[in-house]
């Protein structure tokens, strides 16, 4: 049972941060053109291209994105908590509160695996600006990470040229995560 588990959150997590990465890239404007975006493209446009007929974009945002996600997320709760036996089971009339809360587990996980995507896009920032700051990646990940980086630099500059804001914000987004938990 632990390795179902661990294959579907897997598989689970793997689409849904490609599909927030979707959305943070056309948030923030960076091109699809380098090979990391052609990746995130390729890999999710089954999903969200039909869907962007009957939801479009709106205020900047790839609504289209954030509901596959979400969707693949509930799915996944589905399972869970239908392979958890028959007293976890879900069946059709189950009450519309358990629905609920189902919707909310998923939410809840979305947002998780968005902190942890932050917190992974910021270590690999950090590493290759000391392996390779000139990698065709380093553009891509400072644009994603500048909306998180910018305000702790403003209050914490470079201290001998070494920049500790990745590190405050590490430290920041995992207190968030402590507090969902």
């Amino acid at each position: 049972m632990q390795a179902l588990y661990f294959l579907l959150k897997t598989v689970s997590d793997f689409f849904c941060a490609l599909f927030i990465l979707r959305l943070l890239l056309q948030w923030r404007r960076i091109s699809f053109a380098n090979p990391f975006g052609g990746f995130v493209l390729k890999l999710t446009n089954w999903a969200v291209l039909p869907l962007r007929r009957i939801i479009p974009g709106f205020g900047g945002v790839d609504w289209a994105s954030l509901i596959v996600a979400l969707v693949v997320q509930f799915i996944f709760v589905l399972l869970v908590f239908g392979a958890a036996g028959p007293g976890f089971g879900v069946s059709v009339g189950m009450a519309g509160g358990l629905w609920l809360n189902l919707l909310l587990l998923a939410l809840m996980n979305l947002l998780r695996l968005v902190i942890y995507l932050f917190c992974i896009v910021l270590i690999v920032q950090a590493v290759l600006s000391w392996v390779n700051p000139w990698s065709p990646l380093m553009p891509t990940l400072r644009q994603l990470t500048h909306p998180l980086l910018a305000p702790v630099q403003r209050l914490i500059p470079p201290i001998s040229g070494i920049d500790l804001s990745p590190l405050v914000v590490i430290l920041l987004l995992q207190a968030v995560l402590m507090l969902l938990q």
